[in-house]
């Protein structure tokens, strides 16, 4: 396994695996590497002839006051683990590398940052993580990238940056790997103190509640949001950050249920922000449980 750390080295070895009429797959990270990393990986490593990795904690998509500073953070470990996974190549940039003296530039995707996460956390948490894909899309130029279902609204705006921006790249959406119990995995689960995680796991739970409801014939999108919205509430220490049922395609909520929906939500646990969601259709799958 190559370990990059310049635009230049990374560059190089993308090219050269092209001259040879390699693919390659890419799989963006900002390090901390779980299972569910480990999981796009395993998609990267079987489509492709050689597969990356980004580990960048990219400081644009954090908004002041958020965790940046605390982020976790295991170089050595992610190493490891990309090595051990089959990974070929990691591009490993400091913010110097990517963001220079300063970065004049910025990608702004309309309309699906206005919803779900993007009340919440602002508009430059997306404005954020889409100028960071894009310069590591341009950097890496893979042939395939891999995103986790559990960032949705993630996935669905990189998939539209890609599109409207004619970049020759695929982008393949994976799904959310769970705990044995439900809880989706991140990063920042390894914030929760034992009992933290217990109370976490209402997100799913309710999650669950409102898919169960609607395979039972309740298509009524409000009587869904109230019984979930009754679940988080019953969860002691947890504080709701928002719950929706939307579209999976523009995230505009949906009153009536006919068709596939996503049904998504975001809580704080102590000082711990979880999201997680459930891409469903009421009469097939469920697409994931």
């Amino acid at each position: 396994m190559q370990v990059f750390r310049t635009i230049d080295d990374m560059r190089a070895y993308s090219r050269a695996r092209r001259a040879y009429e390699h693919t390659l797959g890419f799989v963006p990270t900002m390090g901390s590497l779980h299972e569910g990393h480990l999981s796009l990986v395993d998609r990267a490593v079987e489509e492709n002839d050689q597969a990356a990795m980004s580990i960048f904690v990219n400081p644009t998509q954090f908004a002041p006051g958020e965790d940046f500073d605390q982020y976790p953070r295991d170089p050595e470990g992610d190493l490891r683990k990309a090595e051990m996974a089959g990974i070929d190549a990691v591009f490993m940039p400091d913010t110097a590398t990517m963001y220079g003296n300063g970065c004049l530039t910025s990608v702004v995707v309309g309309k699906l940052p206005d919803h779900l996460c993007g009340i919440s956390r602002g508009a430059a948490h997306f404005r954020g993580v889409a100028t960071v894909v894009c310069k590591l899309l341009n950097i890496v130029e893979p042939d395939r990238a891999y995103f986790g279902q559990k960032d949705a609204q993630q996935a669905l705006i990189i998939n539209r940056m890609v599109r409207d921006l004619n970049m020759p790249i695929d982008i393949r959406v994976c799904p959310t790997v769970r705990e044995e119990d439900g809880l989706a995995l991140s990063s920042r689960n390894a914030y929760l103190t034992p009992a933290e995680r217990d109370r976490a796991l209402c997100l799913y739970r309710a999650l669950a509640t409102a898919r169960d409801m609607l395979r039972g014939g309740e298509r009524a999108s409000m009587v869904l949001l109230e019984a979930m919205t009754e679940r988080i509430m019953a969860a002691e220490g947890v504080q709701l950050d928002y719950l929706e049922i939307v579209d999976p395609e523009t995230l505009e909520e949906v009153a009536w249920i006919d068709d596939a929906v996503l049904m998504a939500g975001a809580i704080e646990v102590g000082q711990v922000r979880l999201i997680d969601n459930l891409l469903v259709h009421p009469d097939e799958g469920p697409w994931e449980t």
